[in-house]
This record gives structure tokens, sequence and C-alpha cells, in this order.
């Protein structure tokens, strides 16, 4: 079977007689041609489509944008606010450090409060941007950490120094242990009130009523605090200086090992345990671990 194709054009008419074959090709490249066609050349409707999405999305990331630039105004006003409060704590900071310095008698030079301690260490890479204002603000803040770290570690060096000094005051030995009493035995031999021979007494024997304050005569901390055998329920206390007091005989104790006590704090109450006769307080007073007469330490003045 053939056919015959025939094409027109305003001159003249062509006819070109063709096969099965032919034809069938002739239809599949005329059917691929028409689909290039629609898809290469799309419909004005198609293209305002795409336009108008396009603009759709344009003007969801500038309300974004617009969002973002609100948001980080409002945080960059937070973030000054915050650095101006810093900023005043660290003026009364200095103010403070000063004024505890003059107290102390210490060194301007040495505690200055206005100014950043030298620094150094080896050399950093540097990173390479234009400020901003938010990175101005940054800056700030990161310089302001540093000054108040600086201030802080000031603080603590001179905190330090005067809590030694007070320490160092506070752990002189002076005065009685007990607030009221007498003096009912002193230091060295006498009669053994249980065995009636001589024997060495090594401390000082403060009478009073069962249930009165026994009270540290300097601070210090506390290592023994318990029973031991003649002393009954004992309170040791370490001074620093090779010094060292008990207090023997209480009805109760106050304070446990490990607590650090300051001069003039009740430590227990008074009574009789162990070998005693009577409610008293056996006061000891020890130097590099070995008892000395604490008399002298007992009418010696205080420190202020």
């Amino acid at each position: 079977m053939s056919f015959e194709l025939i094409l027109k054009t305003t001159k003249k008419e062509v006819r070109l007689p063709m096969g099965r074959r032919q034809l069938v090709i002739a239809s599949v490249l005329a059917m691929a041609a028409c689909a290039v066609g629609w898809r290469v050349t799309p419909s004005i409707e198609d293209a305002q489509n795409r336009v108008a999405y396009t603009q759709t999305g344009l003007i969801k990331q500038r309300e974004a944008v617009e969002q973002l630039k609100q948001t980080t105004q409002q945080q960059l006003t937070g973030m000054m606010l915050k650095l101006g409060e810093m900023q005043g704590q660290l003026h009364r900071l200095n103010a403070l450090g000063e004024q505890l310095a003059q107290e102390a008698n210490l060194s301007s030079d040495e505690f200055n409060f206005n100014e950043l301690p030298a620094v150094g260490g080896p050399a950093q890479e540097l990173v390479d941007f234009e400020l901003d204002s938010s990175l101005d603000v940054l800056a700030s803040m990161d310089l302001m950490l540093s000054e108040l770290d600086s201030k802080s570690k000031q603080l603590q060096a001179l905190e330090s120094i005067l809590m030694s000094n007070h320490i160092e005051s506070e752990s002189y030995l002076a005065g009685r242990p007990v607030d009221g009493g007498w003096l009912s035995s002193y230091y060295g031999v006498r009669k053994d009130p249980f065995s009636g021979m001589p024997a060495m007494h090594k401390g000082l024997d403060f009478a009073g009523k069962e249930g009165d304050d026994v009270v540290a005569t300097g601070a210090g901390l506390v290592t023994w605090a318990g029973e031991r055998y003649g002393y009954g329920n004992l309170i040791e206390i370490e001074h620093g200086n090779g010094l060292v007091t008990r207090y023997g005989h209480n009805k109760d104790i106050e304070v446990k090992v490990g607590d650090v006590v300051t001069k003039g704090q009740v430590i227990a109450v008074m009574g009789q345990t162990g070998r005693a006769t009577g409610a008293h307080v056996h006061y000891e007073v020890l130097k590099n671990g070995r008892q000395i007469d604490p008399l002298p330490f007992v009418y010696r003045k205080s420190t202020g």
C-alpha cells in the first residue's frame, strides 16, 4: 500500500509518494516537533503565574528580613542597657576596692582598681572584619567582661589579705575560757585530788556552775571534739604557729572536728566529765606539742 504526502506553499504544491514505514516516521517527527514547540513557547498565562509566584516569595523574604531587623534592633537596645548596668557595677567595684585597699594600708600601685593589669602572651591570629553596630557592642561587652574578671581577681586577692590579717589578729591567744567563775588551780606541781600524791598539773582549772559557757580564747581550727581519757569531753583547737588550746571536762560539746571557730565563740557547756571533782574547765596551752603555763596568755592584753 502506498500513500501520498501533499505539501502546499503559497506558490506551489508538492506531492511526495510514501510507503507505510515512511508515513509512520513522518508522523512521529511531526508530533515531536509539536511537543518541543509547546514546551519552548509557554503561554502568556503560565508566564504571569510564574512572575506572580516569584513576587510572592520576594515579599515574604522582605517581611522576614524586616522582622529580623526589628528583633536585632531590640536585642541591641537590650544589650546597650545591660552594658550600661555593667559599667555602673564596675565603677562601684572600683570604689569599693580602693576603699578596702586604703583601709588595709596596701600599696596603690599593687591594687590600682582604675587600670587593667599588664598582660602578655604569644601572638595570636587576628580575624579581619569590619565592625558594624552589633560588633561594636559585642567588642565592648568583651572588654567589659575582661575588666570585671580582672577586678574580681583583685578583690579576691584583697579579701584573702584582709582575711589573713583578721585571722592573725583573732588567733592571738588572750583571756579566759569562761566568762564567769574563778581560777581554782594553777599550772605546776600539786596534790592530786584523787590519789593525794604530788603530781604535775599541766593546765589551769576555772571553776564555775555546770551549764556555764566555755569559750575559745582564740580563733582556730577544731582538731578534737570528743571524749578522751582523763579529760572527759575534750575540745582541742589549733591556732597556728605551733599553738594549741585544750578545754576539758565539758558536759556538752557545741562544735565538731573541722569547724573554724572565732575568738570568744561558745564551744562547750561546762561540766565535770572525766577525772573531775566538780564543775570546771581544765584549760591547757600547748606550744609545739608540749604543755606550757597558760597564765601569761590569760592575762595577756587583747589586740584591739
